[in-house]
């Protein structure tokens, strides 16, 4: 320090930090600086408590024991170090409070439940439900059981403090802890319970006992768990609600077979993560071996259930949700056959009869021709035999979607992601064509369910929607559930402007009781993203996210992005004509972009949804209408994409006024409807109708609604003959590979496919024959004037007619005129 150099710079430094001190303090409170520093002694606590403290209550082998040497010494700042590790709580009590809500409402669970809160610590987790209901009020009892006095005696405190004195603390092993002992019951019925014995006996349950039951983050710290689960099985009520969260790690191999659980969305745990997690967490004690989880799925029946990841430190650590009821298995065997019966639309009769029959056929696993049975049923079947819990389909408080087994192969194709985020073909044209009463029975293809909807106005006595891809079944429920459940301007926001501000809340506080396990764990997972209002919205994800997005593209390259707003606000046609001859139309029917774009084979199926063998029909149409001869083949592909686009847009742009009347093209051009263009199902007297209750005179016109994961060809083979009056195919038959034609040889690899494909056609049509009733009609739309596979219809027995066809510069009557003909065909005697 002699050096005067090295003096003016230790002088310089000392005073930018004096400066910068003098700068924070001027501008800072010094709460914030109590704030840090309390935050700094309560994670320096935890840390010294969970990794550097021994563990003195190893030497007695008690439990008790040991969770005091290591509570003891954190139980005061227990709850300030846990709010970002134990992530998942609050989500997991606001689903408890909706279940909860929903049973009371609709008369399954008293009016004054009991809770018992497993594990509860030091009570933080009651404290919290006060955010979603009122628990003096809500509650006739609520009891805390937890092992650890420290822990108890911070919860006494607690609820000292609230004054809520339904609230009691017990300090007790969970395995040995009954609600006989402190409580009466509301009837003044004594609780006899029978601890350790089977929940799958239900002889160990009476008609008192827990309605609501939760365990958070502390099954995993029980050594003995399979006693603490059948103990608490047996505290749960006939109609109770169990909710559980809780750190886990599961490789899928142990998970993929069943068909009990629900939620296989990042369920699977890399290798690694299983191996670091679980050597950390046994570090404190905390045992994270998926038996635990598997043997809650076992006890319970699955009501939801969904996979998340903590974020904590740049960590991810594996948790899951889980809200179960007891397997009531004596009482389901009614279930199962009323399900059934409502799938293949059979008479009602006993499940017990049924099983009697299908054991007394001599070929048990055929059942007789007139036993048709749905796959839930025969599912159902499996399970009870192997003394299973049945799929989590059966426990939902809405049946409306029937089971599906996720984990194959030909629903994962799609990669959990829908194709259409709204339905392209025209409701009014549909509701003019096949004039809907109350006698009708409806299969139509799911796509984005607004046409499920549309049909659902009508009040027909069945209604099966069906779709090979979950995630659009996904978004039909969501739309169901929120009918069922939210207010007309929460429907709005959903799916009118495709954005809500607390997507997330939603979801768990009003949709969830009305969603099935997969559609509620997709939803959580994908849902705040899609409707985040900084985000694009609904209408731009799926597969058709593709064409907004390019016409918004186009709009912003070329500059007509204020053209496209003046077409959506046009008052008049006059107005809009003029508009898109301007400028619009020699954008989007630009011949480049026919050819090089919107031609091509990869944009026309993951935009459009255009599989190879319709883009086949368009171009036969157009050789057969006037092709140049000597083109080559991109160029006449080119130019017969092209031309479907004139016939297409120029009639709807000069016949019909986007801003009022055909929401259709104003959906892809805005990506949001508007108060005057919207679809039917989106008027606030359509949510009148679709949300009224269900009374002795007159039901839900969406209590008749099934919605199938599967191909129609499976759906169909399991109904009964005769079952449907209308079946609605949409475009789907294009779909099929066609016979080769003579402009359009077939090679050897294309003929093998034609021959199927024929096949499929002709083996669909012999199933909606025998699926409909006489006088049953088929609505399918084409991209073809002259479909091929007409022929196999009337070959079968059906009368076929176009009753609309496009061309010559007309709409006729259909709003998106994006097919070239639109037919019915009548099943005949």
């Amino acid at each position: 320090m002699a050096d005067p150099f090295n003096q003016i710079s230790f002088a310089s430094v000392a005073l930018v930090i004096f400066v910068l001190v003098w700068f924070v303090l001027s501008y800072t409170e010094l709460s914030l600086f109590r704030k840090a520093g309390h935050a700094l002694s309560h994670y320096g606590q935890f840390a010294y408590s969970c990794f550097l403290k021994p563990h003195s209550g190893d030497g007695t082998g008690s439990q008790q024991d040991a969770l005091e040497s290591f509570y003891k010494s954190q139980a005061s700042v227990y709850d300030a170090t846990r709010m970002r590790l134990l992530q998942g709580r609050e989500d997991m009590l606001a689903l408890v409070a909706a279940q909860s809500k929903y049973r009371r409402d609709t008369g399954q669970m008293r009016e004054k439940p009991v809770w018992v809160d497993i594990g509860g610590g030091t009570g933080w987790n009651i404290e919290q439900m006060q955010q979603q209901l009122d628990v003096p009020t809500f509650f006739h009892a609520v009891y805390l059981v937890d092992l650890s006095t420290s822990l108890c005696e911070i919860a006494r405190k607690r609820f000292e403090r609230l004054g809520w004195s339904n609230v009691h603390v017990v300090c007790q092993d969970a395995r040995t802890f009954r609600l006989s002992d402190y409580e009466a019951g509301v009837d003044e019925e004594k609780r006899d319970f029978s601890i350790g014995r089977s929940a799958y006996d239900e002889d160990a349950h009476d008609s008192v006992g827990a309605d609501v039951l939760t365990m958070s983050y502390s099954l995993s710290m029980i050594p003995e768990f399979h006693p603490a689960v059948d103990s608490v099985a047996n505290l749960l009520a006939p109609d109770g609600i169990v909710g559980i969260v809780d750190f886990y790690v599961q490789n899928k191999i142990e998970f993929c077979n069943r068909n009990y659980t629900g939620g296989a969305i990042d369920r699977h745990c890399m290798w690694i993560s299983r191996v670091f997690w679980r050597t950390w967490f046994e570090l404190d004690r905390v045992n994270l071996d998926s038996a635990r989880r598997d043997y809650i799925e076992y006890k319970f029946g699955t009501i939801l259930s969904t996979n998340r990841r903590c974020r904590f430190l740049g960590f991810r650590i594996p948790y899951y949700i889980f809200v179960g009821c007891p397997r009531r298995t004596s009482r389901m065997l009614d279930e199962v056959a009323q399900l059934d019966a409502a799938v293949t639309e059979s008479p009602f009769i006993s499940a017990l009869d049924l099983h009697a029959r299908r054991r007394a056929a001599q070929d048990p696993a055929t059942p007789p021709a007139e036993d048709r049975h749905s796959k839930a049923y025969d599912t159902a079947i499996v399970n009870l035999t192997a003394s299973l819990p049945l799929p989590a389909a059966y426990y939902q408080n809405q049946k409306t979607r029937i089971y599906y087994d996720e984990t194959l192969p030909q629903h994962r194709q799609f990669g959990n992601e829908y194709i259409y985020a709204f339905t392209w073909e025209d409701s009014r044209a549909d509701a003019r064509i096949l004039n809907i009463t109350p006698e009708d029975k409806i299969l139509a293809i799911t796509s984005a369910g607004d046409n499920i909807l549309s049909y659902a106005l009508a009040n027909p006595k069945r209604l099966h929607a069906v779709d090979l891809n979950p995630a659009q079944n996904h978004l039909l429920e969501l739309k169901v559930a929120a009918f069922r459940s939210l207010p007309y301007k929460d429907v709005w926001r959903l799916f009118g402007e495709g954005k809500h501000d607390d997507f997330h809340s939603l979801l768990l506080d009003r949709l969830s009781p009305y969603l099935s396990t997969q559609a509620f764990d997709y939803w959580l997972h994908v849902g705040p993203a899609t409707f985040a209002p900084t985000g694009k919205g609904l209408y731009f994800t799926g597969g058709s996210r593709h064409a907004l997005n390019l016409v918004a593209v186009l709009g912003r390259i070329l500059g007509i992005s204020s053209d496209l707003r003046k077409l959506c606000s046009a008052k008049t046609l006059g107005e809009q004509r003029e508009v898109w001859e301007k400028r619009v139309r020699r954008v989007l029917l630009s011949r480049l972009l026919a050819y090089f774009v919107v031609g091509s084979e990869r944009f026309l199926w993951k935009a459009l949804g255009v599989p190879g063998a319709q883009r086949a029909m368009i171009e036969e149409d157009f050789e057969g209408g006037g092709g140049v001869e000597g083109e080559g083949e991109s160029e006449k592909s080119g130019q017969a994409i092209w031309n479907y686009g004139v016939q297409t847009l120029d009639p709807v742009a000069k016949e019909t006024l986007l801003s009022e009347e055909n929401h259709y093209y104003l959906l892809c051009l805005l990506g949001h409807y508007t108060p005057a263009s919207h679809p039917t199902y989106l008027d606030a007297a359509a949510h009148t109708h679709l949300s009224r209750p269900t009374t002795a005179t007159a039901a839900n016109p969406l209590a008749n609604l099934r919605i199938h994961t599967d191909t129609l060809t499976e759906v169909l083979t399991r109904l009964q003959p005769g079952a449907l009056t209308i079946a609605v195919l949409m475009d789907s038959m294009d779909w099929f590979p066609r016979p080769a034609t003579k402009k359009f040889s077939a090679t050897s690899a294309s003929s093998v496919a034609a021959a199927e494909g024929t096949e499929q056609a002709l083996k669909q049509c012999q199933l909606l024959h025998r699926a409909l009733s006489k006088g049953g009609r088929v609505l399918l739309r084409s991209a073809g004037l002259w479909p091929w596979y007409l022929q196999v219809f009337e070959d079968v027995g059906f009368a076929c007619t176009r009753v609309a066809v496009r061309g010559e510069g007309s709409v006729r009557g259909d709003r998106v005129n994006m097919y070239a003909s639109t037919w019915v065909c009548v099943r005949q005697g």
